[in-house]
């Protein structure tokens, strides 16, 4: 029996730690995953990566047993489209502040009959050259993730969870902050009543809820708000972070 999906997991209650990567390497994914992070968020909204440099990254953090998660610019068809073909199990889609932009997203993310993603056999999400259970499988197992990072997204919310197809409504703290004109001030407590208020709607809609923490006890936070689906930090924090202290550890 294979293992159970990211999106099988999140569905059966499970929560789940990852974190975003935006340093071009299939060996920082591969690393992500032998710390035993369950997904990574190959980040090409705001770093330097490209699908062409993300399919290592893929097939490393895959190997190592993180789901891959790609998040992409922006909601176009072409993005989502590239990032799922080259075998990501799921697709992060920014900004989405309507009902329209989230059934945008789940055209772009789903196949026939759900959606109108453009088909390919021969991709690496099909195994390179597909089978007759390919459009159902991806459409069953792929993870779409929606970010809600802005006032009207809060606004919206309701409509915005009325649409099939969305599997995680992700809270961005950072751009929600910068929405309500205090930007990076994601403890402020304006900011936690939103993204807690998010929490709450969510749930009473049957909708798994995710969010960023930059450490630990923010985590844990959210974790008890009821978010399921966790991104702590970036590897480039992570690591410049983990080599400061050891300068600072060190006697010279």
């Amino acid at each position: 029996m294979s293992d159970p999906t990211l999106k099988q997991r999140l569905f059966d209650g499970e929560t789940v730690i990852g974190t975003f990567q935006i340093i071009d390497s299939p060996m920082v994914s591969e690393m992500i995953g032998v710390a035993g992070m369950d997904f990574v968020i190959i980040d090409q909204e705001h770093g330097p990566l490209t699908a062409e440099t993300s399919v290592g990254m893929c097939a490393a953090a895959e190997r190592a047993g993180a789901a891959p998660i790609v998040r992409v610019a922006s909601n176009t068809a072409s993005e989502i489209q590239r990032a799922l073909d080259i075998g990501a199990a799921g697709v992060e889609i920014p900004q989405i502040e309507t009902r329209e932009d989230a059934e945008a997203a789940v055209e772009h993310a789903r196949f026939d009959p759900i959606g109108d993603r453009g088909l390919s056999l021969y991709v690496r999400a099909g195994g390179y050259t597909g089978s007759e259970d390919y459009t159902d499988e991806q459409n069953e197992s792929v993870t779409v993730i929606i970010h809600i990072e802005g006032e009207r997204g809060v606004e919206n919310l309701d409509e915005i969870c009325e649409v099939e197809g969305i599997d995680v409504l992700f809270i961005g703290p950072y751009d929600l902050s910068q929405s309500l004109g205090i930007p990076g001030r994601v403890e402020d407590e304006r900011v936690e009543e939103l993204m807690q208020e998010v929490c709450d709607r969510a749930a009473d809609h049957g909708k798994v809820v995710g969010t960023f923490a930059d450490n630990p006890g923010m985590a844990r936070k959210w974790i008890d708000a009821g978010a399921q689906y966790v991104a702590y930090s970036v590897d480039c924090g992570t690591l410049t972070y983990a080599y400061e202290d050891v300068v600072d550890g060190i006697d010279r």
